[in-house]
């Protein structure tokens, strides 16, 4: 895609989000939209994959703050196709003559960075044989709740640009070599006279990559790039909780021309437990007791998180709901200590009695004929 494109796209479109849309929103929005249309889950859908591309691009575009600035900069300057001065009208640049986007960027694309033109507008030649940095991607994941409390190491697939297999990435075809671009000698750029400003800018011939393929390599066309599939071993850490964002430096799209490879976001998902909760640092868990060791007193055994049981407990009269901490049977913090384990008394009425156990509640019943636990609620009904 030419510079042109690349500032007349409208990346907010794209990702359905207002201008001023906070960074928050964009992520939100992109991760919807990415789970929708991912190759995987569009398998020879054509459409969708074209779509994850446009989704994907404008969200690297705008998930960056430097770049988005730039975006939004470089489309408010040159928005309509053409160079507004000030005072000036319509596409007329200094002193009235034409001035139209695709004469000042060439050949350029969307991947470099606009500021290479604005560094040419006045004067500072700017490389892009230089190194350039791979993007950041996301994933997600979903792992079970004691994977999360333990840790895991996960195999993860993605989907993404890598460099092409065929050609290493040079883009010429197996057995050719790339040569040298003779119209700017291997830098990337050429210079030109425009109306009294000197203008540094892609090289047309090899656009800006310094150098030339003779013979293109079938497989990526010439671009030295093609998507495919990876597996990448992903080690979750101990302790994770619902929603965290795990970064993995070094594990995004592989840079260009020998720069750093992007970073991979990993957003972690958790199914619940049938029997665990969480609240922060702490497991928690409710247990069934009867009305007796409520009432009495009692030792209860409680279940730990892959560990054996704990002994609880209950004080005569514990009441429904009384929660007990158990120190060091929760999830594991940063500085190696565990939480608690919160354990939550749940008084259970049966559902059958046989008529022993009747007569001896009636019995109970007849010998506490002054409690009344509704006492205060009526009284408080009447405002006295």
């Amino acid at each position: 895609m030419s510079a042109k494109d690349y500032v007349e796209k409208d990346y907010y479109q794209v990702l359905g989000v207002p201008k001023d849309a906070p960074a928050a929103e964009i992520k939100k929005v992109y991760r919807k939209l990415a789970r929708k249309y991912h190759p995987d889950a569009n398998k020879g859908d054509a459409g969708a994959e074209e779509r994850f591309k446009e989704i994907s691009e404008a969200y690297d575009v705008l998930a960056d703050p430097a770049r988005r600035k730039e975006y939004d900069e470089a489309r408010e300057l040159f928005g309509s196709g053409g160079f507004r001065m000030p005072g000036g009208g319509g596409s007329a640049g200094p002193g009235g003559f034409p001035f139209d986007l695709s004469d000042l960027f060439g050949q350029n694309t969307a991947t470099s960075s606009v500021g290479d033109f604005f560094g040419g507008l006045f004067g500072a030649r700017a490389s892009r044989a230089a190194p350039r940095r791979g993007s950041d991607i996301e994933s997600e994941v979903t792992l079970n709740f004691t994977d999360a409390i333990d840790g895991a190491v996960i195999p993860l697939r993605m989907t993404g640009p890598q460099p092409c297999q065929a050609c290493g990435g040079s883009g010429a075809k197996p057995g050719s070599t790339p040569r040298v671009c003779p119209a700017c000698s291997g830098s990337g750029q050429t210079s030109r006279n425009q109306g009294g400003f000197a203008f540094s800018e892609p090289c047309r011939e090899c656009r800006g990559r310094g150098f030339v393929v003779d013979e293109q390599c079938p497989d990526c066309l010439g671009s030295g790039r093609a998507t495919s599939a990876k597996t990448t071993t992903v080690r979750i850490p101990p302790g994770v909780r619902d929603g965290q964002r795990i970064r993995l430096k070094g594990k995004g799209v592989p840079g260009e021309r020998g720069g750093m490879a992007g970073d991979l976001y990993v957003v972690v998902h958790l199914r619940p437990h049938p029997v665990f909760g969480r609240q922060g640092d702490n497991l928690t868990i409710t247990v069934p007791v009867t009305f007796p060791e409520a009432a009495l007193g009692a030792e209860v055994k409680v279940p730990t998180l892959g560990g054996v049981p704990v002994t609880v407990r209950l004080p005569a009269g514990t009441p429904n709901g009384r929660t007990f901490r158990v120190r060091g049977r929760g999830a594991l913090r940063k500085d190696g200590a565990r939480g608690d384990l919160l354990v939550t008394a749940e008084v259970v009425v049966p559902r059958k009695l046989s008529s022993k156990a009747r007569e001896a509640l009636a019995r109970f019943q007849e010998s506490t004929p002054d409690e009344d636990p509704r006492a205060d609620l009526l009284a408080l009904a009447k405002g006295e």
